[in-house]
């Protein structure tokens, strides 16, 4: 089969449109990323590894800045987090929001300021919210009326806690059912329409101890239009008025949350993050003047859209078998690293580096080692039809809601994460090996 064809001659394979910007050709059909050669990174960690370019994260988060000079900008950690991207973000001067009491101890004892940091979650533990307390976040965003009265107690009638409120605003948004999370009849949030949010916020404005500092909301994930953010910022602002009027409270911020989708694929579109914050900011300010409010001050949250594109999976070849008109090539990952295809139909362009093929392209399908017939990479991808056991496969945009959400199924372990900067390469995760498992298990 021919190779797929982009613009002017050029295949899938010569495009680095997704890659970090790093990225640059090697002889003998090598790559390298932040000036690190992927076969020799796969040679001296093995694989399967993860790749994340410093370089290309520190760039995404200083684009958020310039983009909203006014805003605070919060990394979601849960696309992925470690002590060096705690490091990273924290230099950056962005804030960080977190899930769980994992995220933010993690984040605090790496040094990350406890002031900038807001928790989230649906359900809150008892020790996420003993955590928060205790060390101090910034804000805690109420997802629940339960919380509300926990939270207080908690608190103590002597102790202060500024809290936001999680608004469902009706909006549906996102690359998947599974990732939208404006709409009504999902778990996050309290509903616009049927007036659980506001029943919440005059809860809130009747406990002295919390302090409600603003609304948030988050639509959902992998948005690749702005009107979406639009609608909701109205409402928002709606919601705003309403409470100024019931209350005599201006709040004075307004957190809109992330889900800023990015291209995975050579030729997917990504949102445009100039466009957005152009027009989420002059809608803003054109809703406020209507209602006489003054401009809240905006925050937004990235995730994806910031360590993403930094990340690239590196996997080894096992097999490759043909099964009638199907190609299928089996790496050493698959799932237990990577769940996102099989929760919800991700697509990416898995490419052969360290070695030039001059074999025409094959349609085939990447699929991991683990014994379900979902664990499947990437399906329908074109590769060299010469692709055997041994080849080394990288796959770029790699670095969000993969390694962050892996498993231990059939005991594979995870995978390393390497971080690579000018030309030096660093461990910042290790693998995790069979002795993790077997010191886990203490039963006899």
């Amino acid at each position: 089969m021919t190779a797929a064809v982009l613009s002017e001659g050029r295949t899938v394979a010569d495009d680095l449109s997704i890659w970090p910007a790093s990225t640059t050709r090697l002889p003998h059909g090598g790559l390298a990323v932040g000036g690190v050669s992927l076969a020799e990174l796969a040679e001296r960690f093995d694989t399967p590894a993860y790749v994340l370019d410093e370089g290309e994260v520190r760039g995404r988060c200083r684009t958020y800045r310039d983009a909203f000079p006014d805003a605070e900008v919060l990394y979601a950690a849960k696309a992925f987090l470690s002590r060096a991207m705690v490091r990273w973000v924290d230099e950056e001067g962005l804030g960080l929001d977190v899930c769980s009491a994992g995220e933010l101890e993690l984040a605090v004892t790496a040094g990350f300021p406890p002031e900038r940091i807001v928790l989230h979650g649906n359900a809150k533990s008892p020790r996420d919210l003993e955590s928060a307390l205790r060390l101090g976040v910034g804000r805690i965003v109420i997802d629940g009326p339960s919380e509300i009265a926990r939270i207080a107690a908690a608190v103590g009638p002597d102790g202060h806690q500024k809290v936001m409120v999680r608004v469902v605003p009706g909006v549906s948004a996102g690359g998947h059912d599974k990732i939208r999370t404006g709409t009504n009849g999902q778990k996050f949030g309290l509903s616009l329409t049927d007036g659980g949010a506001q029943h919440a916020i005059s809860r809130i404005l009747g406990q002295p101890q919390l302090e409600l500092t603003g609304l948030h909301c988050h639509i959902g994930s992998q948005i690749l239009d702005v009107k979406p953010y639009l609608v909701a910022l109205r409402r928002m602002v709606g919601l705003m008025a309403r409470v100024r009027d019931a209350h005599g409270v201006v709040l004075p911020e307004l957190d809109m949350g992330g889900g800023h989708g990015i291209a995975y694929r050579p030729g997917e579109p990504a949102l445009d993050l100039t466009a957005l914050a152009r027009r989420v900011r002059r809608e803003l300010v054109r809703g406020c003047a209507a209602a006489g409010l003054a401009v809240p001050r905006l925050a937004v949250e990235p995730g994806r859209a910031i360590v993403g594109p930094a990340g690239v999976a590196l996997y080894r070849v096992l097999a490759v078998k043909r099964s009638g008109e199907k190609v299928f090539v089996a790496v050493d990952g698959g799932m237990s690293d990577n769940p996102r295809p099989a929760l919800y139909g991700a697509r990416y362009a898995p490419r052969l580096v360290g070695r030039h093929s001059t074999a025409a392209q094959c349609t085939a399908t990447v699929v991991g080692r683990h014994c379900e017939a979902g664990d499947i990479l990437a399906a329908d991808v074109e590769l060299p039809s010469d692709v055997h056991p041994g080849d080394l496969l990288a796959v770029p945009v790699a670095g969000a809601y993969q390694l962050s959400m892996a498993s231990g199924y059939n005991l594979v372990g995870r995978p390393p994460v390497i971080a690579v900067d000018e030309g030096t390469a660093r461990l910042l995760v290790r693998r995790e090996t069979l002795e993790d498992f077997r010191s886990r298990d203490i039963g006899g």
